[in-house]
């Protein structure tokens, strides 16, 4: 979950550790598992935003793009599945699946938004968190 400023136990990463560290943050593997997930179902544009600095939300925001209604809910529904299997998770909250425009995966610790490019571009997540340290997951998951 979430780490408060004050907390620092050994299975926090510090931001230099991200790429070199063995992934022992729960909400990380979490995160590259919807990435992973997505990149099956070959969502576009996938950012993973570490937030644990600037937000109380969540840990990591994964933005994810869909070109159809139906690529949206099938990248929504590989993730919840993946994240199942892989971890053993359900999300808290799910939305959107029936517009299928924007739809949000809430773990708690992380947060998936998987949109169609018009939705992407008028919300601009990018910009608004755009504080928030990006993730270069590739070399996570190689």
């Amino acid at each position: 979950m979430q780490n408060s400023p004050n907390t620092s136990p050994a299975s926090v990463l510090e931001t230099s550790d991200v790429a070199t560290a063995p992934i022992e943050d729960s909400s990380l593997q979490l995160a590259l598992s919807a990435v992973h997930a997505a990149e099956d179902r070959k969502g576009a544009d996938i950012i993973l935003l570490r937030t644990t600095a600037v937000s109380l939300l969540a840990d990591y925001f994964v933005i994810i793009t869909g070109f159809s209604k139906v690529q949206v809910r099938a990248i929504a529904y590989t993730i919840a599945d993946a994240v199942e299997e892989d971890l053993q998770r359900l999300p808290k909250h799910m939305e959107g699946q029936g517009e299928a425009s924007w739809v949000l995966l809430d773990y708690g610790d992380v947060i998936v938004h998987v949109m169609m490019p018009q939705d992407r571009e008028f919300y601009d997540l990018e910009a608004f968190w755009g504080h928030a340290e990006k993730v270069d997951y590739a070399e996570l998951l190689a």
